[in-house]
């Protein structure tokens, strides 16, 4: 039986639970937050693009300017939207306690709230159908699960965490009672999800598809999705307008566009006629429903053929292998560790498993929320085992379900007598939930002893390093400021630790010096030295630990990027000593 939605107490349950895990997480993490040891380089670009904006780079204006400068900078197809929390409290907070903390606080701050805000929502789906026992677990299923956990944990500032919580928003509206409120609100949910990434397209379109099928089912359902579409479309517009402007009309595939917010008006306008003239034959709404999507086909291919299909298709062969198919998180699931498959895979699965448990002891209403749930779940897997990176949102609507499964197991185990009985159920509790825990163990004890070489093949680039920039940056800072040659993931650090520019990062837009940077280190020691020279490039930094490094030194022994490593600089590059070791390799290139 569905529940009404009392707000103090339900905030009470909730938060309480979420500021004791807040606690927990942010004191973990407390000695990476005060070194700033980002899990990912988009995490430190994202500071970067803040600090930029604060700084007084313009709202529309996002171009990384000291990434290629040669070329101008690269425009970077990221959304202002995950930049506003950011920007609020280290802007707020400056004044108070100073830039460096304020922004530790801003790293700690805004990642905790977005876990709290996903756990309101998931929460909240679970309260109104079950009640208030399942709250707890269903927030602690949340942070047992890796995937979900590592998208909502402090220095984790990138949008995948506000993905999360907008995909929970446009669940929750759409599983709501008045379709008008519930379509609007879903739609403008779906609308800043896109704005932010248009990864969350494929779920969207799945949440349409669930909308077209109520109304297939019950005419007197065809609001549902003629106003989630005028949500989508018109909160489409009102996010371009107020992140993008007029400045830049392209076409791009990897953002969401003028030519997608054409298919999203006409979806709407066609839908809405629709739904007005309602049609009583199956043959008439189908033809309605053709018209909708044949129509905002034929935009995309007359105006944006390229964008019919994968958007990365036209990338340098070059940066597909050394990039692209090493982005790890981005590769389908069968193409990870076992571990980070069982991390994936489990806790969705068992959340499908309960709630198909669920419609199957459910009626009227509630059996239709839950078989619906199912479908919006089973969706969410089958995309991340296409993205893996996908896994975090599966794992959050999975949530909603396993919270109540697992309260019922343990409400089982206490009716078992046998000691030993209880024991191994619990363990096997503990397995279900963390199911990669023996593997991630063996594997540690494994890599360890790994030869390096075995260890750059079978693993994708790493993204962090033993290298300390930051004890390196005030020397550094001394320097002409120049141009710095350095592998694709130390770039970013060394674009937060100082105020030289770095020929390209991990991101797509910049492919051209993404490109010149994997070419120069698989290529010879003259060719750098041209290369670099025609560049005017001042300095070569290397952290030699990471294994993006040790990639292309392994594919080219002999290569650049391979005799620095082996400590053989050429003598065009100058060392840079620095006071106290800090695993950074830092070189001034002296013309001839």
């Amino acid at each position: 039986m569905e529940q009404r939605f009392h707000t103090r107490d339900f905030l009470k349950r909730t938060g309480l639970v979420w500021l004791a895990i807040a606690v927990v997480v942010g004191a973990i993490n407390t000695i990476g937050v005060m070194a700033k040891r980002f899990p990912d380089p988009d995490d430190i670009m994202r500071l970067v693009q803040v600090r930029d904006l604060l700084a007084g780079q313009g709202w529309f204006d996002m171009h990384q300017y000291r990434v290629n400068a040669l070329d101008g900078g690269v425009n970077m197809h990221w959304s202002r939207l995950v930049d506003i929390p950011l920007a609020i409290v280290i802007g707020a907070l400056t004044p108070v306690l100073g830039t460096a903390m304020a922004e530790n606080v801003a790293l700690v701050i805004v990642p905790l709230m977005t876990m709290g805000i996903a756990m309101l929502l998931a929460a909240r789906l679970v309260w109104k159908m079950l009640g208030d026992d399942a709250i707890a677990m269903t927030c602690i299923v949340m942070v047992l699960s890796v995937p979900l956990l590592f998208q909502l944990a402090p220095m984790r500032i990138d949008h995948h965490g506000w993905q999360i919580v907008c995909g929970l928003v446009a669940v929750n509206a759409i599983m709501s009672s008045n379709a008008m409120r519930g379509g609007l609100t879903a739609g403008l949910a779906m609308a800043v999800w896109l704005s932010i990434s248009i990864e969350g397209l494929p779920l969207a379109a799945a949440i349409c598809a669930l909308l077209a099928w109520r109304w297939w089912r019950d005419s007197d359902q065809r609001q549902w999705l003629a106003w989630t579409m005028a949500g989508l479309a018109s909160g489409s517009l009102l996010a371009f307008l107020g992140t993008k402007g007029w400045s830049d009309l392209a076409v791009y595939c990897d953002m969401i566009a003028p030519v997608h917010i054409a298919m999203f008006g006409w979806g709407a306008a066609t839908l809405t006629a629709l739904a007005w003239f309602n049609p009583r034959s199956a043959e008439g709404l189908l033809a309605g429903f053709g018209l909708a999507g044949l129509g905002a086909m034929a935009i995309l291919l007359s105006q944006a053929p390229q964008c019919a299909g994968n958007s990365f298709s036209q990338l340098d062969p070059v940066l597909v292998d050394f990039w692209y198919q090493r982005v790890g998180e981005g590769l389908p699931i069968w193409r990870q560790q076992p571990s980070d498959i069982l991390q994936t895979a489990v806790l969705p699965l068992l959340g499908i498993y309960a709630s198909i448990r669920l419609a199957m002891r459910s009626e009227g209403n509630a059996q239709t929320f839950w078989r619906e749930y199912s479908f919006v779940l089973l969706t969410a897997f089958a995309i991340a085992i296409l993205v893996t990176r996908a896994g975090a949102m599966a794992a959050a609507l999975a949530a909603v379900p396993l919270g109540w499964q697992l309260r019922q197991w343990l409400l089982h185990i206490r009716t078992i007598d046998s000691p030993f009985k209880r024991v191994g159920a619990l363990l096997a509790i503990v397995l279900a939930l963390a199911p990669a825990l023996p593997l991630t163990l063996l594997g540690q004890s494994a890599q360890a002893s790994a030869a390096p070489e075995a260890k750059a093949l079978s693993a994708s680039p790493t993204k962090t390093s033993a290298c300390n920039i930051a004890q390196s940056a005030q020397l550094m800072a001394k320097l002409p400021i120049g141009e710095i040659y350095a592998p694709l993931d130390v770039s970013p650090r060394l674009l937060l630790e100082t105020e030289h520019s770095v020929i390209a990062t991990g991101h797509h837009r910049g492919e051209r010096g993404m490109v010149e940077v994997i070419e120069i280190a698989l290529g010879s020691v003259e060719n750098a030295q041209f290369a670099l020279e025609a560049r005017g490039t001042s300095y070569v930094a290397l952290c030699p630990d990471l294994n993006e490094a040790q990639i292309y030194a392994y594919t080219k022994p002999n290569g650049f990027m391979a005799q620095l490593i082996a400590g053989n600089a050429p003598e065009w590059l100058e060392p840079i000593a620095f006071e106290t070791e800090s695993g950074l390799k830092v070189w001034r290139i002296v013309a001839n």
